[in-house]
């Protein structure tokens, strides 16, 4: 079955608050989708931001952020006035930013938990108890970071729990599946890492002794040092890979479909020793391979994954996603880089096999406007014999290497949805290795036009991604 999405974080979301979240927005973003025959709203991590706003940098794999949960529905529950929301307000559709969500959001929400959290309710009660594992060690690393109350934090991720639960099943009423997107990393200031500093490549004093990143290459002379703790995995299969199935378990109660981040981690991960600078002086060691996965399809059957395997794919790599059964990912933005001719060519079209999933971008990448707008002459004047493209209009480019993705054999292509606006790079999600100004963009209700949906329902349609193709 041919199927299309669109790619687009929570916190993009419009609103007054400050922040995408659940509110009324979210709803009327689900119905766009149904309106545009998609099948798939992808999004990125929901977990509670840490370092540099990241969602792959989260104070716990298991908790949600309470950034999203909506006043709206706090104020119409009795539980905040719109008065005491003002101070929350900010120009609908303006980037987030995450200075004053700190300064103010948190005491908007103790407010709300301080008019109505009863530890008896038994729906509560129910919500802590299917939470064991992992909610107390959360709830008690918050309170010793940010110094409140641990029935506090455990009422946070009971209403972030609710209100998401209560989206996703409208989502699925309308015939919208969530793909999720799980890192295969957790950050060192976690309750992950402090509950369960077993699970990491630690020393006899408790420190890391190696860190995750990867290797220089053609875009990174010093590689990138991102700091995560590293699996010891000889520990995670002596145990069955319990904690990995409890997070898969996790997974699979927020979302549909999980996208598992730097999929070529599970064959062999970069490992830098801790206080390098630059990743020069790291090396590759082997992951846990197939073992993990088949863990897994032992305790949940099947389970919808797609493998983010872009970077430096070697034939270990590819025979991993090849016994998986996992579709693999194509992003076209990489098909025409100079720098690497020899593996672009496998993210053109003609190279696919229909078990894959295509994208424009990822957020990690550019926009394609913004991509048009910096790649190399050589690379546009290929781009352009490639398209056809008879014009210097970079939005004609843009929407021929949509047109592509949706026509190509692969079996699902999620689109960002700046990428069907021809936004530039202002509107781009993140520049990885650069700190600050990320995670921050947001679209503006009014963008949400007819002419926009026209454009996506048709495109969809024409090349049957849609629900009658």
């Amino acid at each position: 079955m041919r199927t299309s999405g669109i790619l687009f974080p929570v916190f993009s979301l419009p609103g007054k608050y400050g922040i995408g979240g659940f509110s009324k927005e979210a709803y009327a973003f689900v119905d766009f989708l149904k309106e545009t025959e998609q099948t798939y709203w992808q999004i990125l991590p929901l977990g509670p931001t840490g370092y540099g706003d990241s969602p792959y940098q989260s104070f716990s794999t298991f908790a949600g952020n309470p950034y999203f949960i909506s006043l709206e529905k706090l104020i119409e529950d009795g539980l905040l006035t719109e008065e005491e929301c003002a101070e929350a307000d900010a120009e609908t559709g303006a980037s987030i930013d995450y200075g004053k969500l700190y300064q103010t959001r948190l005491e908007l929400l103790h407010k709300a938990f301080e008019r109505s959290f009863h530890d008896s309710e038994p729906a509560f009660l129910e919500f802590r108890e299917q939470n064991s594992f992992w909610l107390e060690g959360y709830a008690e690393f918050m309170v010793k970071k940010e110094g409140r109350e641990q029935a506090f934090y455990e009422f946070l991720q009971y209403e972030f729990l609710t209100e998401w639960k209560a989206l996703k099943a409208y989502a699925k009423e309308q015939g919208i599946r969530i793909i999720g997107d799980i890192p295969i990393y957790v950050s060192e200031d976690s309750a992950d890492f402090t509950t369960h500093p077993e699970l990491f490549q630690i020393d006899e004093n408790g420190r890391l002794k190696s860190i995750a990143g990867v290797p220089p290459d053609g875009f990174s002379e010093d590689g990138q040092v991102w700091g995560n703790p590293l699996y010891n995995w000889e520990y995670h299969k002596e145990t069955g890979y319990a904690w990995w199935l409890k997070r898969i378990e996790k997974c699979l109660e927020l979302y549909d479909v999980i996208r598992i981040d730097h999929f070529r981690g599970f064959d062999e991960y970069f490992a830098i020793p801790c206080g390098e600078k630059t990743a020069k002086n790291g090396h590759w060691e082997k992951g846990p391979g197939i073992s993990l996965f088949r863990a897994v399809e032992r305790r949940f059957g099947k389970v919808p994954i797609i493998a983010e395997d872009l970077g430096y794919v070697t034939d270990g790599v590819r025979q991993l996603v090849k016994e998986t059964g996992f579709p693999n990912m194509k992003v076209l933005g990489f098909a025409f880089d100079s720098r690497d001719s020899t593996g672009a060519m496998e993210y053109l079209p003609y190279r696919y096999n229909r078990n894959c999933v295509v994208y424009s971008g990822t957020h990690d990448n550019e926009t394609l406007r913004g991509w048009i707008d910096d790649i190399l002459p050589e690379e546009r004047e290929t781009v352009e014999r490639y398209l056809d493209v008879r014009t210097d209009d970079p939005l004609e480019i843009v929407d021929k290497i949509l047109i592509m993705a949706q026509s190509s054999v692969a079996d699902t292509c999620i689109l960002p949805l700046q990428d069907y606006l021809g936004l530039d790079n202002s509107a781009r999600i993140n520049h990885p290795s650069v700190l600050g100004g990320n995670w921050s963009w947001r679209m503006k209700k009014e963008d949400f036009t007819e002419e926009l949906k026209a454009k996506i329902k048709n495109m969809t349609t024409l090349y049957g991604r849609g629900y009658y193709g």
